[in-house]
């Protein structure tokens, strides 16, 4: 029987695919990887090769994870500095400095680097011996500041090698852990080895032994002039303060070993010492803090810049009333939120000096002049003229303080409520001080005057239950020499606002009071 053309094909077809899967067994090995060559392969579904970003960015969290993970573990070592016992540890951070606990007064922050690391240095104890030894033999205490430099120095190697080690061990151990390949888990450590290396490079490039001039206490408010020092101090004895860290370790030695006594504060008496408030908003807390500022400080007068009251209404008059107990003369310009009423009324008491339109007193050995504010925000019959009425007003006081000086009684500080009007000033006078704004600033304008604008006094008053997260409480000490009646240095005083208690103490120097600077009579034109 005669089969098809197609019949046929099927046919060979068949026996072909037959006697390949009987030969499959027998063949040779060359023979069956020709055969599986030839073979098309199945397409895996749903399998997808890991994308290169994907794995690099996972490599980069093991890494980092596990060099967090190091540090945190093992990477702190103890030291002694002089006669404390200190735990030095490096951290993860993103702005770098050095930070350094003294429990029970609180921590001194330092901006000494800029890199991906911290130094964190806790106070653990003063050791007996050491200290003992100390006092049963005062002439050390000339040798005191190579011995904390040494030991400093010691501990921070130390350090290093530890955290190399901490870092190494972490990212591995992680990496072993996560991919199971001791490869790559050595590729991991090797780039957190890298990645501290060159962080300790950066904060070595960015090194500022300066940093000690400006540092910022957290802690006991009460505690926190003594530990920051007073700005006659730190004006004259640069040479003091620049030589390193090890000095300012020193004096803190010296703090934790009176914690229970610490001394009062004792300003120089050829400094003057100007406490900055602002925009109070009849926050009733504000005076009990203004009154204890003045007795820690033994402040010689006190600036309102405005916005004393809330709505400017005589029945908020009595809310002024704490002001004549703070035992200082108090300066006070009006403020958008005060009214001409409320003006009236402060000027009546002894211990107040009202300025406007201009007017200058002598206070406290400084020479003020201000202006009140333009506008009453709470009159809702009369239409805001916003910024051009506030210019308007500081050209006016430019002019009174031009007159002032052609008079040979210049003025040493300018006050005005808000700053647009304050920066108009420029050139006429070395300082002028504002707020309105609710948060501080420091500039040097142009001309060379510095503008000095306080925070909210009062935490933005009874707005502080509106949001979520309270304004602070903050205000200003300024020290001012006696002579030349030019700034020398401030201290920033921040709060926590409702509810919150954390107090914070920073101290500021302006640029030419920085070593190496040419003092001059004349207003600075760097920036602050």
């Amino acid at each position: 029987m005669a089969r098809s053309p197609v019949a046929a094909i099927r046919l060979a077809l068949h026996r072909i695919q037959g006697s390949r899967v009987r030969g499959i067994r027998s063949a040779p090995a060359a023979l069956l990887r020709h055969h599986r060559a030839r073979r098309p392969h199945p397409v895996p579904e749903l399998v997808h090769p890991p994308h290169p970003w994907g794995r690099a960015l996972g490599l980069v969290c093991v890494v980092l994870l596990g060099a967090w993970l190091g540090l945190l573990v093992v990477g702190s070592v103890r030291a002694p500095v002089g006669p404390m016992d200190t735990r030095m540890t490096l951290r993860p951070s993103l702005t770098g400095g050095t930070k350094i606990n003294v429990s029970p007064l609180g921590a001194l922050e330092l901006r000494s680097h800029t890199a991906p690391i911290r130094l964190d240095v806790d106070v653990d104890q003063l050791d007996p011996d050491r200290s003992q030894a100390l006092v049963d033999h005062p002439e050390r205490l000339s040798g005191l500041q190579d011995e904390v430099a040494r030991d400093v120095e010691h501990g921070t190697a130390d350090l290093a090698v530890r955290s190399c080690v901490a870092v190494l061990s972490g990212a591995t151990a992680l990496g072993l852990a996560v991919y199971r390949r001791p490869r790559r888990a050595l590729a991991a450590g090797g780039l957190a080895l890298a990645l501290l290396a060159a962080s300790g490079a950066t904060a070595y490039a960015t090194w500022n032994p300066k940093s000690v001039l400006e540092p910022k206490f957290s802690g006991l408010l009460s505690s926190a002039p003594s530990v920051v020092g007073n700005a006659r101090s730190i004006v004259t004895e640069f040479d003091v303060y620049q030589q390193e860290l090890a000095r300012l370790v020193t004096n803190v030695t010296k703090l934790y070993d009176v914690t229970s006594t610490l001394p009062t504060y004792q300003p120089d008496p050829s400094t003057i010492r100007v406490l900055h408030v602002s925009d109070i908003h009849l926050n009733p807390a504000a005076w009990k803090i203004i009154a204890s500022l003045v007795e820690q400080y033994r402040i010689s007068v006190i600036v309102d810049t405005g916005d004393t009251m809330d709505h400017g209404s005589t029945a908020e008059n009595a809310f002024l009333d704490p002001i004549q107990d703070l035992g200082a003369p108090y300066v006070w310009i009006r403020g958008n939120h005060d009214s001409k009423a409320t003006q009236r009324y402060i000027s009546r008491f002894k211990n107040v000096h009202v300025l406007d339109d201009g007017r200058a007193a002598t206070v406290a050995g400084l020479r003020f002049a201000g202006s009140g504010d333009p506008q009453y925000t709470p009159d809702r019959s009369t239409k805001a003229m916003g910024d051009p009425a506030e210019r308007l007003t500081g050209i006016r006081l430019a002019s009174a303080l031009n007159d002032q000086r052609t008079a040979g009684t210049p003025v040493d500080i300018a006050l005005a409520h808000n700053p647009v009007a304050a920066r108009e000033t420029d050139g006429a006078v070395p300082l002028v001080l504002a707020g309105h704004i609710h948060h501080q600033e420091m500039e040097v304008l142009p001309l060379g005057t510095r503008l000095r604008i306080e925070g909210s006094t009062g935490g933005s008053g009874l707005r502080a239950v509106d949001d979520e997260h309270p304004d602070p409480v903050e205000a200003s000490v300024l020290y001012l020499d006696r002579t030349t009646k030019r700034l020398q240095a401030w201290d920033e005083i921040r709060l926590g606002g409702l509810g919150l208690t954390k107090a914070e103490v920073s101290r500021h120097l302006p640029k030419e009071n920085q070593p190496g600077a040419t003092s001059s009579g004349s207003p600075p034109e760097e920036s602050p």
